[in-house]
């Protein structure tokens, strides 16, 4: 490909004074930003990683699941986890402090990824990059914005108003769409590629269809490229040189002259289940409670009866998926998700029993 080799390839020589490139990788509830992570990590393009990783909600699985595949490129001190808000709202308890951390390694890290929770908004978190004890270590190489193929060619995030309203009215699961709207729109205003995750999922014409979505969302022209698996070119992501908290003015924000900005729409709890005899009975549960009680995201381990192995539960409203990841060892057999819902759909109780009569029912 003729536009890959202009983009810089890794120093080896490069000066401990030079800045460090961090990729800021944003995109909505389950777009995939960890399976990117993981693809990139294990393809480095000869760089040595450090990742830091946002978590919605107390459980670490998107953490765990990166450290799982830390190697000499990106050993498991270079992954770091924030879990104690969205990384926007804690510049400066969390997120200067943990940066400071990983230039101060003793082998500093060539590139530095940013993995922001889903609803984290990009810009602030930009501007960060200009705090005094920062902002001659350190550049923001680009922002990639991870946009669902089949999400956006439905119309779920429509910039027009009258549109989301008429879509809340036709189907109830959309009534969460006006704030989660804005959190995309800043996503793509802040970006410098956008990548459609999981094409395979979608025809051709869907993904046309998220394509001029996003034409007509984003504020200036991005390229817009389909993703497989979370599989992209390292060298089209990576080495940009954008130097984003440069150029804050044409990246807008629905909360630009906002000091601060809420988060009070969403909620996440931590449920601990019994072993699972039926992993199909647990992925239906959680389809029912996306239909009922509209959860958003549902993430974690599950212990499945006579199984060594572990099993990794994601979904995305509906869209469930499951893979047996590692052997539970010395850790003990437990279920735990996490559950992120609109704030005021969060039931623990009702969510617990929904997923402990059908498992208990059918297992």
């Amino acid at each position: 490909m003729t536009e890959t080799a202009r983009i810089p390839q890794p120093d080896a020589g490069r000066p401990d004074l030079a800045k460090i490139p961090v990729t800021v990788i944003t995109g909505f509830l389950g777009a995939g930003k960890t399976t990117l992570i993981r693809h990139l990590m294990t393809h480095p393009q000869g760089k040595r990683l450090a990742v830091l990783v946002n978590e919605f909600g107390t459980l670490g699985v998107d953490g765990d699941i990166l450290r799982s595949c830390a190697d000499a490129n990106c050993p498991a001190e270079n992954i770091v986890e924030l879990a104690n808000g969205c990384i926007c709202c804690t510049v400066a308890d969390d997120f200067i402090p943990t940066i400071e951390r990983l230039m101060a390694l003793p082998q500093r890290p060539d590139h530095i990824l940013i993995e922001t929770s889903g609803l984290a908004l990009p810009k602030p978190l930009l501007k960060a990059f200009d705090w005094p004890g920062i902002r001659s270590r350190i550049t923001v190489d680009g922002v990639i914005t991870l946009a669902d193929a089949e999400a956006v060619a439905e119309g779920r995030f429509a910039p027009d108003p009258a549109a989301v309203d008429a879509q809340r009215l036709a189907d109830d699961s959309l009534d969460h769409d006006t704030p989660l709207a804005e959190v995309f729109e800043d996503q793509l205003s802040c970006a410098d590629i956008v990548l459609l995750s999981k094409a395979d999922l979608v025809d051709e014409a869907y993904l046309d269809r998220a394509r001029a979505m996003i034409a007509e969302t984003a504020p200036r022209s991005l390229p817009i490229l389909p993703m497989r698996d979370g599989v992209i070119d390292p060298q089209i992501i990576l080495g940009l040189g954008a130097a984003a908290e440069n150029d804050l003015a044409a990246r807008p924000s629905h909360h630009d002259g906002h000091d601060d900005h809420e988060h009070e729409d969403f909620d996440s709890i931590v449920l601990d289940l019994p072993e699972i005899a039926d992993p199909e009975t647990l992925a239906e549960a959680v389809r029912t409670l996306a239909r009922e009680q509209k959860i958003l995201r549902v993430k974690g381990y599950v212990a499945i009866s006579g199984k060594p192995m572990r099993m990794l539960l994601q979904a995305v409203g509906e869209r469930v998926r499951t893979q047996y990841d590692r052997p539970w060892g010395a850790q003990p057999r437990q279920t735990r998700l996490v559950v992120i819902a609109e704030h005021d759909h969060v039931d623990a109780e009702a969510i617990h029993a929904v997923l402990v009569a059908q498992t208990t029912l059918k297992g």
